[in-house]
């Protein structure tokens, strides 16, 4: 399982695709088009025909799923190449991908994933929704499910892109061992299942992709007074190009608390908070894909490689690559943290800091030596941050990525 190499389109063809691109306006993490028969691949539909497993994808910040309009039309997993998960569908893979809050907490995302297949109403919990401002229930799903019978015990296997890797792992937590905080604000009948916990046996496969498991620079490095990010010098498109998306975003203008935003989970410091309160279960398989699209310099930094880096990432990752500090909490940034995809320091994308690790290659090792409970870190994916989607102008083939790895998951379900 390689990494794909990037291909783009033919002049003509791309040119007439970012004309409609343009036309139509820009949307979400990618500015992503609302191009019609962008996903011109199979509906998200279940045809299950191979291990009794659920395959749900979890989209990172600004990102969106098959709840929402946009997907329909551009889809997050596989973008200007095709639905991704309508592919794997027709590969007979029960796949689906499930929609959070774009710029929500973890623990939001979490809660409305747990909503979506249950086939339950959102339920944000008492104590957490008392606390971060806002109310406490949501959409209600039971009429309209991301997957069917929830009820029937299928093992479920999460893929968690950038964001969508806290959201996942934050959800394994309190499906398996529930909240305390929630238990003791809450009325026995009024607890949402879900932070009861005891379901972590449902768990069978978490993959993070391209995920800030422990924090990312694009953000520290903005707040660190002995440095300064606009002495980074790009050229005058990269820098037009880097408005379009900041990865400093905003916290919502609204009453919740500053800790309850995607944006506060993603410097380092509160990451590794996060990670604190994350078990890593002893009977789920664990997986890590770190991207990176940079090269060291002469100087020991690190440049964006321009054959793989997103123009709207080039400035955000060239001044990544050339930051080094420490945290206000006092973590060291070191050079190590230097390589990047353009939004996730490589080293970060890797397994949670402190929790037990080892290389994998699918390449040469074998599904027989994938222990549950311990991280696999594959190795580096060659691509910017948004390459495991598809790219954007960098058009990327991830099919055979996803496929080969759902076959590797399929596997272990002869070993476990």
């Amino acid at each position: 399982m390689r990494a794909a190499k990037s291909s783009g389109y033919k002049p003509a063809e791309f040119k007439a695709r970012l004309n409609r691109m343009v036309k139509n306006s820009i949307l979400g993490i990618l500015c992503a088009a609302l191009i019609p028969g962008a996903s011109a691949a199979a509906a998200d539909t279940d045809v299950s025909g191979h291990a009794d497993i659920r395959y749900i994808f979890v989209h990172g910040l600004s990102g969106w799923g098959s709840y929402d309009q946009t997907y329909k039309r551009m889809p997050y997993w596989g973008m200007l190449g095709g639905n991704l998960v309508g592919y794997l569908n027709q590969q007979g893979y029960s796949c689906y991908a499930a929609s959070v809050a774009p710029e929500g907490s973890a623990w939001d995302r979490a809660c409305e994933l747990y909503a979506q297949l249950s086939g339950t109403m959102t339920d944000y919990g008492k104590e957490h929704s008392e606390r971060c401002h806002h109310e406490r229930y949501g959409r209600d799903f039971s009429t309209d499910p991301l997957i069917p019978d929830w009820e029937d015990g299928a093992k479920i296997v999460l893929f968690g892109h950038s964001f969508g890797g806290a959201t996942i792992r934050l959800f394994s937590e309190i499906l398996a061992n529930g909240s305390a905080e929630e238990q003791n604000a809450t009325d026995t009948e009024e607890l949402s299942a879900f932070f009861s916990g005891g379901q972590g046996e449902r768990l069978f496969a978490l993959i993070t992709l391209a995920a800030p498991t422990n924090g990312t620079t694009a953000y520290d490095m903005h707040t660190d007074p002995a440095f300064d990010a606009e002495e980074v010098q790009v050229s005058v498109w990269d820098s037009w190009m880097g408005k379009l998306f900041s990865s400093r975003k905003k916290a919502q203008t609204d009453e919740r608390i500053p800790e309850d935003h995607a944006a506060y989970d993603m410097y380092i410091d509160h990451a590794l908070a996060l990670n604190s309160r994350i078990a890593t279960l002893p009977d789920v398989y664990y997986f890590a894909v770190p991207c990176s699209a940079t090269t060291e310099d002469e100087n020991g930094n690190h440049v964006p490689v321009r054959s793989m880096m997103e123009g709207m990432f080039s400035k955000t990752s060239a001044t990544m690559g050339r930051y080094t500090g420490t945290t206000a909490g006092g973590f060291e940034i070191d050079d190590s943290w230097k390589e990047n995809d353009g939004l996730v320091n490589t080293v970060s994308a890797m397994a949670p800091l402190g929790e037990p690790s080892v290389s994998f290659d699918p390449e040469t090792d074998s599904a027989e030596s994938v222990k549950p409970g311990v991280w696999n870190v594959l190795p580096v994916y060659e691509g910017d941050h948004m390459s495991l989607q598809g790219g954007l102008t960098k058009i990327n083939n991830i099919r055979p990525f996803y496929l080969e790895m759902i076959q590797m998951i399929e596997q272990l379900t002869s070993v476990s």
